[in-house]
């Protein structure tokens, strides 16, 4: 069993742990707090859960695992994943956004790139290339198809 820092959702605490702490002891002046930013993090953060439960759901669907490190039993290509082959960690981003912005943590924004690119490269190349040795051909079509993130 892997260690337990090595799920994307202790990541995400972290990233918006250190955000929350910068906004709330070390704001620095540069407040974005509006009735129109609030709306915007809100849109967000549902957006994000949102994105999360509609590809939990594929999972549950394909009857397969949702697990970081296990390779699951079915390729998934439909719904969100017909769109994103990353959708949980797009989610995950998402909601990191929009915390920061709900924190009015303008300087921990660059938290966000950080924590993509740790996500991609702790987690999805590995994901992709467990799928891409147990799919072959279907991955290699549903990759070429659906982009990575957007």
């Amino acid at each position: 069993m892997k260690n337990v820092l090595d799920i994307p959702p202790v990541w995400l605490v972290m990233a918006l742990f250190l955000a929350w702490c910068q906004g709330r002891f070390l704001p620095m002046g540069m407040s974005v707090n509006t009735p129109v930013t609030q709306v915007m993090a809100g849109l967000l953060i549902g957006a994000g859960i949102i994105l999360i439960l509609a590809a939990v759901l594929e999972f549950y669907r394909a009857k397969t695992t949702v697990i970081p490190h296990q390779t699951p039993s079915h390729l998934i290509t439909t719904g969100v994943y017909s769109r994103t082959r990353n959708p949980i960690y797009l989610g995950d981003a998402l909601i990191l956004t929009g915390l920061i912005v709900r924190f009015d943590a303008v300087p921990s924004l660059v938290l966000v790139p950080a924590f993509v690119w740790w996500i991609e490269r702790h987690f999805i190349v590995p994901e992709e290339d467990r799928m891409r040795s147990q799919f072959r051909v279907e991955f290699a079509r549903y990759e070429q198809k659906v982009r990575r993130w957007l």
